[in-house]
């Protein structure tokens, strides 16, 4: 299970368990997974897109840029909210 904190500069926006998160990588999307390498990535307008681990319904969260690091299953993104569509 991935520990999962999203921020923006308006407050935290999300903090909670997840089996995978996707992202709008700036080189490209990627996912992430449990065990997954240690990684800090600038993120592209898109959507983050999870679901919670206990079988939750799919969250997504349309951004216009930001950052993520990855490290021993946390993930931490630090985030702009897209208002509008991209």
């Amino acid at each position: 299970m991935l520990r999962l904190v999203i921020v923006s500069p308006s407050g935290e926006l999300s903090r909670t368990t997840a089996a995978k998160v996707s992202f709008p990588g700036e080189a490209g999307a990627f996912t992430v997974l449990p065990g997954h390498a240690p990684l800090v990535s600038g993120l592209a307008a898109g959507e983050i897109v999870y679901a919670e681990s206990d079988g939750g319904e799919e969250h997504r969260l349309g951004i216009a840029g930001g950052f993520v690091r990855v490290l021993r299953d946390e993930v931490e993104a630090c985030v702009e909210v897209n208002d509008e569509k991209y």
